[in-house]
């Protein structure tokens, strides 16, 4: 009987486990109760020998729209308290993205910031023809996180990686299926059932054939534990800024953010 949580819901079903953000009022935002829900569930699924892929998806009509600025600007943290944040969210970040089964991301509405970041930790990602990606943290004044630095160059390539992350700006589902990032498109009312379909593929795969194929591509790049370590340095000094905190009154007061990518 899997326990109750606040921020996710979490289902196993015919050897696929569905990971699914549930703060829907928020826009499945990330806060400490879903990040530490998170490390939980990744640690079972890990551990579950009958458990053969793993679904990330949204509840509602969006995956996640990042960090809860609401709780950001709450939390009276420090740079060091920032940095001790974001360690502890590697450790299960890390075993996220290192897990010996299939990790398929459904991608609905929104996946800014931290969500865009998750959505790139997984092996695939099915987006809705509505779906739309940001690396919004330069919005608010800090730098990307939860991989994103590892991740998407790997995908997009250095120079795409830059401009995305240096802009801020929103991908499309279109545009994000050319860049490499959406690995197909579904329509949203199909979404979910492929997501499960292309899980349910590797039920009946060899699980040591794609552990080891997922440990031998992971070594294909550069070093993800030393990234790690410089994106808790980076968003700790970030995250004490007053550019920072500014941006973060801005969203949570509606008023125009200090930095707008301009429009074409």
């Amino acid at each position: 009987m899997n326990p109750a949580y606040e921020r996710i819901v979490f289902e196993v079903q015919d050897g696929v486990a569905t990971l699914t953000l549930s703060n829907p009022d928020k826009r499945n935002a990330f806060d400490p109760a879903m990040r530490g829900e998170m490390a939980a569930v990744v640690r079972q699924v890990q551990a579950d020998p009958a458990i053969r892929a793993l679904v990330l998806t949204g509840a509602g009509v969006h995956f996640c729209s990042g960090g809860d600025l609401g709780n950001i600007a709450a939390s009276g943290l420090d740079n060091g308290g920032w940095r001790q944040r974001l360690t502890s969210l590697h450790d299960w970040l890390k075993d996220l993205m290192l897990l010996d089964k299939p990790v398929v991301a459904a991608v609905d509405g929104a996946a800014y910031g931290a969500g865009f970041s998750l959505a790139l930790a997984a092996d695939f990602i099915i987006a809705s023809t509505r779906a739309r990606f940001a690396m919004s943290f330069i919005r608010v004044g800090v730098v990307p996180d939860c991989a994103a630095f590892y991740t998407l160059p790997r995908v997009v390539g250095v120079q795409r990686a830059r401009e995305l992350m240096l802009s801020g700006r929103e991908v499309s589902a279109e545009e994000a299926l050319r860049l490499g990032i959406a690995t197909e498109l579904a329509e949203p009312d199909a979404l979910q059932a492929r997501a499960q379909a292309i899980a349910r593929s590797f039920v009946g795969a060899s699980p040591v054939a794609l552990s080891l194929i997922k440990r031998s591509l992971a070594l294909a790049a550069s070093d993800l534990p030393s990234l790690l370590e410089q994106e808790a340095n980076a968003q700790a000094l970030a995250m004490g800024t007053p550019e920072h905190r500014e941006a973060v009154r801005c969203f949570l007061e509606k008023r125009p953010m200090p930095f707008q990518w301009p429009q074409a």
